[in-house]
């Protein structure tokens, strides 16, 4: 029997529910929780009683440091904001692509990845190169097979949310740095599930959101940014991110030497102790050995899904395959209805893109799988 990595008692939903949807809105623990509690008891709720503009200047620290930990960059790289939006939309108008130039993205990534670059070449000029990801085909190589020397950026997902493909970040890092396009890796759907090789691959920008699988809450993320671009100015800078964010000069426009730059305003300070307590749980268990769990997991439902009409998006001996997300369709079988089946049953998980998606966390245990091969094997 695969025993669950961390304590399911900190889930307390688990205990009626089979969750396979941390890739969704993903469960909180029970230590998270109480980090969230404690602060908005002693804290939050009496305004600067017990909070001076001191500490509040240095707050986000904390997990400024544990963040930079879990994906192996410098403290000074990371960014915290309010959202991965928040980076993601500014990076269009901080690289600044010239006119004709092309933006390279999967046609199905999540759309906060793409948008701020559809709206961005419509005033600018420049063209946007959709790659369509095939499930017989790597969707590495096709990137590549597109970059040329008019490829301004790369924008695309480490791990692609709908089914689960993982990208060779380090190949495609060689071959931008040859014609020099900039690379934004979102590790979103990987960060928390899977070691990050921050130093394999050098991107010049890393997004992440804080809650799914880093287990936070909604209202923060962090970000990598290269040494080169803190140099410039942010797009949207605020008043957060000056060198000193109580120097209320109006004049003039501070900026923090490091990644603070980029950090605008006030944001919800319940979600980073939140999040700064998962990451530190995360760090516990070790990226590697979460990987190894899901790894374990996926093969248990590999094995009972044999011989069945039910197929992944990528088979488990494919290079591009994630064991932490996997994508089932069945041609017989209408994924909705299906979907239904499985909530009538307790067992949570995702339709997307017309397919049946499974997230294997560390809470998860064979039983989980047991339960959900209940499910789809009953017809």
């Amino acid at each position: 029997m695969i025993q669950s990595l961390s304590k399911r008692t900190d889930y307390p939903c688990l205990s009626e529910n089979t969750y396979l949807n941390q890739a969704s809105l993903g469960l909180i623990s029970e230590g998270s929780v109480q980090s969230m509690h404690n602060f908005l008891d002693d804290t939050g709720r009496h305004g600067n009683l017990n909070m001076s503009d001191s500490e509040e200047a240095s707050f986000l620290e904390p997990l400024r440091a544990n963040g930079s930990k879990l994906i192996d960059c410098n403290p000074d790289n990371l960014a915290i904001t309010s959202s991965a939006s928040e980076i993601l939309n500014q990076l269009p108008y901080l690289f600044e692509p010239k006119s004709g130039s092309k933006i390279l993205m999967v046609s199905t990534d999540f759309p906060a990845l793409t948008r701020p670059w559809i709206a961005y070449c419509q005033k600018a000029n420049c063209e946007i190169k959709f790659i369509d990801e095939s499930a017989d085909k790597n969707l590495t190589e096709q990137l590549i097979a597109n970059l040329d020397a008019n490829t301004a950026a790369v924008c695309v997902s480490y791990v692609q949310f709908s089914t689960g493909t993982l990208i060779n970040v380090k190949r495609l890092r060689e071959t931008t740095n040859k014609i020099g396009a900039k690379l934004i890796i979102d590790i979103t759907q990987a960060a928390g599930a899977l070691p990050i090789h921050f130093n394999d691959w050098m991107p010049d920008v890393i997004v992440c959101s804080g809650y799914k699988w880093l287990g936070g809450h909604g209202g923060v993320a962090i970000s990598f940014i290269s040494s080169e671009l803190l140099k410039k100015t942010p797009p949207s800078p605020g008043w957060f991110g000056a060198k000193n964010p109580f120097d209320m000069n109006a004049k003039i426009l501070s900026m923090a030497e490091n990644a603070r730059r980029y950090t605008q305003a006030t944001m919800s300070y319940i979600s980073v102790v939140g999040l700064n307590k998962s990451i530190l749980e995360l760090l516990e268990l070790k990226p590697v050995e979460i990987c190894n769990h899901a790894q374990s997991l996926s093969e248990n439902l590999f094995l009972g899904l044999k011989n069945s009409d039910w197929t992944p998006y990528r088979a488990p001996s494919d290079k591009e395959a994630s064991s932490h997300i996997i994508s089932l369709s069945h041609q017989n079988a209408e994924s909705s209805l299906v979907l239904q089946k499985l909530k009538s049953k307790k067992v949570v998980c995702s339709e997307r893109n017309d397919r049946i998606r499974i997230s294997l966390a560390h809470y998860n245990n064979e039983q989980d799988i047991d339960n959900l091969l209940n499910v789809l094997k009953s017809g």
